[in-house]
């Protein structure tokens, strides 16, 4: 194709033609041979008992994998690690964003190997594209230590648009690093809001990190996440923020008096450390394992882990129904007429959804 640029009024300016570009695929590559055998669920169990990384990878993507396909093997592998599980410390991670969360556990995970010894495995919830629907996923970059270290394992997993459902995967989750032998499950949440609520179910301490200057005690006092933390951790107390967080720390302990004693009879403590310069970070496990001791004496940790399992069983019917409800074939043809007539102003929100569940549990009935 002849350039403008090469005609008679742009005299002194030539254009060639370029080069033709070669294709990006390699036409010599055979894809047969990448190809990865997809292992049975008996395979994959036994690859997780024996902790095998790359199986409980796979195993992992498998359970969160949104493919109906999928679902039933997911549900056999999980059912027969079962019996494996349940012997670990979990502790969930929060705090507003840009606290030093993935920081910290690096801190945190790498003082705890080397004070208790054992395995740890780092469940990172990385919030995903409202847009786009995708996700980063690089919360693992900012843990240099952990990531090579031999005793830990590291997986980022996407929201993907519902928190109650990557939280649910989430928990099964734990079961399999617990039955590859990981004594130590960090739980990161991608933030204060909604899903803090389902990472407290799943864990047996729950660690709020903060910072200096976000507020008085009435700002602590709002903040309901403030109610379910067993402990509270004010991060980047160094150089001249010390006297900011010990400021801190001091609203917050004013702020917890005014909340009722927890049912695990424990006292929330504040503490401050550094995640940077990782000062501060033993005091702040003396709590974690004081807490522990503590549950575990008066009878608290077996019921919380009780109350837990009985609170995903509700969650899973919840979702179950809620999937059911919106692949059937003939709510997703009534569903599109209901939109019509809402966005014409012939039906409330209200009425179309009350119409739409009472056809939907018509046709169960029958």
């Amino acid at each position: 194709m002849e350039h403008p640029e090469n005609s008679a009024e742009y005299a002194g300016l030539q254009v060639n033609s370029g080069v033709e570009q070669p294709s990006i695929i390699n036409p010599y590559m055979k894809r047969s041979r990448f190809r990865r055998r997809e292992l049975s669920a008996a395979e994959l169990v036994e690859g997780i008992v024996k902790g095998n990384t790359t199986i409980l990878s796979q195993a992992v993507t498998l359970v969160e994998s949104m493919n109906p396909a999928h679902y039933e093997k997911a549900q056999e592998v999980i059912e027969k690690c079962l019996p494996h599980s349940g012997r670990s410390v979990r502790i969930g991670i929060s705090g507003v964003p840009g606290a030093g969360k993935s920081t910290s556990i690096d801190e945190f995970g790498m003082h705890i190997l080397k004070e208790k010894g054992g395995k740890l495995a780092v469940l990172a919830i990385d919030p995903s594209s409202e847009r786009s629907k995708g996700s980063i996923l690089g919360d693992k970059t900012r843990m240099e230590k952990l990531a090579q270290h031999p005793d830990s394992f590291i997986r980022p997993s996407p929201t993907a648009g519902s928190l109650g459902g990557v939280a649910r995967k989430t928990r099964e989750s734990i079961i399999l690093c617990e039955a590859a032998g990981f004594d130590k499950i960090f739980v990161e949440t991608v933030g204060v809001g909604q899903s803090e609520t389902a990472c407290h179910s799943m864990v047996d301490f729950f660690l709020l990190i903060q910072l200096a200057g976000t507020g008085d005690e009435l700002q602590g006092i709002k903040r309901g996440i403030m109610e379910i933390s067993d402990g509270i951790a004010i991060n980047k107390c160094d150089g001249s923020n010390v006297e900011k967080c010990r400021a801190a720390a001091v609203n917050l302990r004013n702020a917890l008096h005014f909340f009722p004693m927890p049912a695990s009879g424990w006292t929330p403590k504040v503490l401050c450390y550094s995640g940077f310069y990782g000062t501060g970070i033993k005091e702040i496990w003396d709590m974690v394992y004081q807490y522990i001791d503590f549950v575990k004496a008066n009878g608290y940790f077996s019921h919380r882990r009780n109350e837990q399992s009985k609170y995903w069983m509700y969650e899973s019917i919840n979702e179950h129904l809620r999937d059911n409800f919106y692949t059937n074939g003939q709510i997703r043809l009534r569903l599109r007429e209901a939109e019509q007539t809402v966005l014409a102003g012939e039906k409330t929100s209200f009425a179309a959804a009350a119409d739409l569940l009472s056809f939907y549990f018509d046709n169960l009935k029958k």
